[in-house]
């Protein structure tokens, strides 16, 4: 047993990081400054994505996404139930409604389908845009959105923040990563220190749209342009900038981004960790024989286990499972120091938006995943010795 606690995620700090943070603050810079830009472009070139745009944190991402969507009173956006609520709050931030869709029992993922049906249950041009999220790393298939979304003249923003690295391969065999911005009209991402890369906080925005990314640039510093081929008044002289539009204060310290680019140069090798650490989980539960499937009803479920090899790379920021008994392994877990977690309440249950009307949401499967699942430790310094114990304990109780 280790002599300390095993949480659910945590950041993983090097020297180099160390050193690198200690770099910039040696710069004359220490935000807005070359290292934010330096970062957006490395990034950009990891996802594959044509721009990216640095921001305070994933939730400042979002909200900058909707901003430079138009989204105001009146629009309608669809989202999944099973995240973060700032996938669906940076819709409220604009004065949009936001209308949830259930979740695929398979993927955990927004459920294609049951998109289509609100969607075609509701006159043209009643909803403005999707927001599907790649939830615990799992890839959406955005290909399959896109064509959605194209039939119905919507937009996507695509919330990718669980899946830095991950990829699905579309119809043509080609590998698509996640926020790579084809079939997205915008991603984002978090830095978050129990994402994939810490930064502490942070956020990131990609597409290849070059006229959002000139919109986001100016929403993310007041709304302020210094570009003189686009002002609309005279210009002054040297000093003189223009507020053009109601942005925020959105902005990443170069401090941040100097510890995101160390980071980023070993996301490949996180990412395979995190790759092994999964097997192990599947493995470990399958002689435990519990795996999905292994009985009429198992007392561990693998939500993905046996995915397929190469049709697509699912990210791991979460390993979930569903147990029967959530509560009680839950509390068994915590009394022997491993701090599992549970991803998410769902969003429409929220006394927020049961005020606004989301009593009667009919999102059964989303409210039958929450009420059986449970995120085991899952970060890259995790040791063999610390998996080990998780596994053992979980047997423990299962057995018991």
């Amino acid at each position: 047993m280790p002599d300390h606690s095993i949480p659910y995620g945590r950041q993983h700090i090097t020297d180099d990081d160390i050193a690198a943070v200690a770099e910039a603050l040696r710069h004359d810079y220490l935000t807005t400054g070359p290292g934010v830009a330096a970062f957006e472009h490395a990034f950009a070139d990891y996802v594959g994505a044509r721009y990216a745009v640095a921001v305070a944190n994933g939730t400042a991402a979002l909200h900058l996404c909707t901003l430079a969507l138009g989204v105001k009173e009146g629009h309608r956006v669809i989202t999944s139930p099973i995240t973060f609520a700032a996938s669906a709050n940076c819709v409220r931030y604009c004065g949009g409604e936001v209308w949830f869709a259930d979740i695929d029992p398979d993927t955990l993922t927004l459920d294609l389908t049951r998109v289509r049906e609100l969607i075609e249950t509701h006159p043209p041009g009643f909803f403005h845009g999707i927001i599907p999220v790649d939830f615990a790393g799992y890839p959406v298939n955005m290909e399959a959105f896109r064509a959605l979304a194209e039939e119905h003249n919507l937009w996507i923003i695509e919330d990718a923040c669980h899946a830095p690295g991950g990829y699905f391969h579309d119809s043509e065999g080609q590998k698509q990563l996640c926020g790579n911005g084809q079939y997205a009209d915008l991603a984002i991402f978090s830095f978050h220190p129990v994402k994939h890369i810490a930064c502490g906080e942070g956020g990131m925005v990609t597409t290849n749209d070059p006229a959002l990314h000139e919109q986001l640039l100016q929403l993310r510093t007041h709304g302020i342009t210094r570009d003189r081929s686009i002002f609309v008044g005279e210009d002054h002289g040297g000093w003189y900038m223009e507020m053009q539009q109601l942005g925020y204060n959105y902005r990443i310290p170069d401090i941040l981004c100097a510890l995101g680019l160390s980071q980023l140069k070993r996301a490949e090798a996180g990412m395979a960790r995190r790759q092994e650490i999964a097997r192990y989980y599947d493995l470990a539960f399958a002689d435990l024989g519990v795996a999905a499937g292994a009985k009429p009803d198992p007392a561990v479920k693998l939500i993905y286990h046996g995915v397929p090899e190469g049709n697509l790379l699912h990210a791991f920021h979460l390993y979930v499972i569903e147990v029967e008994d959530r509560k009680g392994l839950y509390d068994y877990l915590r009394n022997h120091g491993i701090y599992a977690q549970v991803h998410y309440i769902p969003v429409h249950t929220m006394p927020y938006y049961q005020k606004i009307g989301y009593e009667e949401a009919d999102l059964k499967v989303a409210e039958a995943y929450y009420s059986r699942a449970l995120s085991l430790p899952m970060y890259p310094s995790l040791t063999e010795e610390e998996q080990r114990f998780v596994i053992e304990t979980i047997e423990a109780f299962v057995n018991g």
